[in-house]
Parts: structure tokens; C-alpha cells; sequence
């Protein structure tokens, strides 16, 4: 299945208190499963800069990746950008095929 990065930024009102980010989460968990639950959740990292977090999951297509990215936006609380991505080896391999 693809590979795809999403970037997330959570509105500061949404995430005040710890309970209201366990809520937010809960949500956005419980909506994910209900629309897109063919997905498989590789890596899930907090940062510190533009994007409060970095996700990375493999989908059937590309179809279900747009399906999660409005899912995220419904919520209400959040921006989010999603990215196909290849592992470094296989973007190596395309590139040396163009010879």
C-alpha cells in the first residue's frame, strides 16, 4: 500500500488542558476508524515548530488518503496536509531508471 505523511496543526483553543487534547484525540481516532479503517498507522510524532504532529500510514490509495485528510478537517480543530512518500531506496531506484 502507499506510504503517506501527514503534517497536523491543532488550533490552541482546542487543546487547553490535558483532557480537552485526550478528547480531541479520542475524536479524532473514533472518526478515522469509522471512515477509513483500512489504513495501517506506521509512526505518530508530537513536534516542536509549525506542526504540532507527524503522522505516517500506508492507505489502499489515494482516495482514502483524501477521505482522512477531511475526516481530520470535520473536526473542526485542525489544519491538516497530507504527502505520498517513497522510502529513500525505491526514489533512488526511479531516479536511476530515468538513464
Amino acid at each position: 500500500m502507499p506510504t503517506f505523511v501527514m503534517l497536523t496543526r491543532v488550533s490552541p483553543d482546542a487543546v487547553k488542558t490535558p483532557e480537552k487534547l485526550a478528547e480531541l484525540e479520542h475524536h479524532a481516532v473514533h472518526r478515522l476508524q469509522k471512515t477509513c479503517g483500512q489504513i495501517e498507522w506506521l509512526h505518530n510524532f508530537a513536534l516542536m515548530g509549525r506542526y504540532d504532529y507527524l503522522d505516517i500510514f500506508t492507505a489502499p490509495d489515494l482516495d482514502t488518503a483524501f477521505r482522512i485528510s477531511a475526516g481530520m478537517r470535520t473536526l473542526g480543530h485542525a489544519s491538516v496536509e497530507i504527502f505520498p512518500a517513497v522510502e529513500w531506496k525505491v526514489f533512488k531506484a526511479l531516479v536511476a531508471s530515468l538513464d
